[in-house]
């Protein structure tokens, strides 16, 4: 037993309630539990207890043992004069005969307490997956909408962060969170920085030329520094050179990554991509905004990379001829992780519900995410009918399970009550 689950049950009332009596045998009827308090002081609040025949308002506080009382120095405490009421789990000793103790050992259903200190010392990546699998219980609507919400406010607080250190600059905000989408999980950070290194204004007088803006893209993280042989590559080489010197650029530090990749993964035709969504398209926010339906919001960022990079993955060696396009996965992702956020934060920052709702009807308009956490609550067949469902479970794992929030988790609750 700890106290977070004695807490629990006395504010769920999930104890047999027959008959109670306290340890010195006055007969006790809860008519309420009270609040629960997160800040200093009693645990709960504005409880009302009939013990004997007088009822009772105030205070009550839980303990796993009675001795804790006095451990805690609550009898010096003045805040705890107002308690009316010693729940403990195991009455250890009288303490204080002007509190009255109930114990509640004995009447909780031992199932309750052993599945949640099972789940406490499971180090699975959800632990109750075992019980929720087999029972097949998902998150309810209202519970799924606010662990979405949560995420995007999440996603909201730190664009609107990156928005005030670029005095209300929205285009450039969503370059920023677009390079570092690009750049996927392994390469986020290098492309984000790339692209704080590249003003938006700047990049935009290039757009018309391909080879400028990816020259731009490439030189700044550091993928031009080879000796080449292909016409293009040296062609980049001297347009980055050229810009560098008059634009004084320095390369970023964080470098970028191939290890482990997938070839078309690899930054530098992730880069070719990103560079042909510039060179085809001006103020992107802006024109993101407009958009109604999701199928047009697929369609601006379904670009392809220049025909060079059909047949090269690498600057320094050809390859077989493959379209360089973006996969709709990929697309997927823009919009879940930057495209639903940006214009969610928009809507907060703006005060007006109709970004916000488009966000929310976006999100229910994508496909569900297929990754490590999906599959645990969806199974391999991913069952999840859109994003909205996958975005639940990935924030209820990351927020939730990952610190064993069981207790405040609408799926732990039911486990813990069905077994009670």
């Amino acid at each position: 037993m700890n106290e977070r689950l004695l807490q629990y049950i006395w504010q769920q009332q999930y104890f047999n309630r027959d008959s109670l009596e306290s340890t010195e045998s006055e007969p006790i009827k809860i008519l309420s539990p009270g609040k629960l308090n997160t800040h200093q002081g009693p645990d709960f609040s504005a409880a009302r207890i009939r013990i004997g025949e007088t009822e009772w308002a105030g205070n009550v506080e839980l303990h796993i043992k009675t001795d804790d009382w006095l451990r805690h120095g609550h009898q010096h405490d003045q805040t705890y004069d107002n308690v009316i009421l010693h729940v403990v789990w195991e009455h250890t000793r009288t303490i204080d005969s002007s509190v009255p103790v109930l114990e509640l050992q004995g009447r909780v259903p031992a199932l309750l307490k052993d599945d949640f200190l099972r789940w406490m010392q499971n180090m699975s990546r959800v632990p109750c997956e075992a019980e929720r699998t087999r029972l097949g219980i998902m998150p309810g609507e209202p519970w799924k909408e606010q662990l979405v919400r949560d995420r995007l406010e999440t996603k909201a607080s730190l664009i609107l962060s990156n928005l005030e250190s670029l005095t209300g600059h929205w285009e450039e905000v969503f370059w920023w969170q677009v390079a570092r989408n690009f750049g996927y999980s392994v390469n986020a950070d290098a492309f984000e920085e790339m692209a704080r290194s590249l003003p938006l204004s700047m990049v935009s007088r290039h757009r018309n030329l391909i080879q400028q803006v990816e020259a731009l893209l490439l030189g700044q993280c550091g993928l031009l520094g080879g000796k080449y042989e292909d016409p293009y590559a040296l062609l980049l080489q001297r347009e980055y050179r050229f810009l560098r010197h008059k634009y004084g650029l320095s390369m970023i530090r964080t470098p970028v990554k191939f290890l482990r990749m997938r070839p078309s993964n690899f930054p530098t035709i992730r880069l070719a991509q990103l560079s042909m969504l510039i060179h085809g398209s001006h103020q992107l926010f802006s024109v993101v905004r407009e958009l109604h339906t999701i199928g047009e919001v697929r369609a601006l960022f379904s670009i392809t990379a220049n025909d060079f990079w059909h047949y090269h993955y690498r600057l320094d060696k050809s390859a077989d001829f493959i379209q360089k396009t973006l996969g709709k996965t990929m697309v997927d992702n823009i919009i879940i992780n930057t495209v639903i956020p940006t214009m969610y934060a928009y809507g907060k920052h703006r005060q007006d519900n109709q970004f916000i709702e488009k966000s929310l009807r976006w999100l229910h308009e994508t496909s569900a995410e297929m990754n490590t956490v999906t599959r645990i609550f969806f199974g391999e067949g991913n069952t999840a009918v859109s994003a909205f469902d996958t975005q639940a479970v990935l924030e209820l794992e990351k927020n939730y399970c990952a610190f064993k929030r069981c207790l405040e988790c609408e799926i732990g609750r039911k486990l813990l009550t069905e077994g009670a």
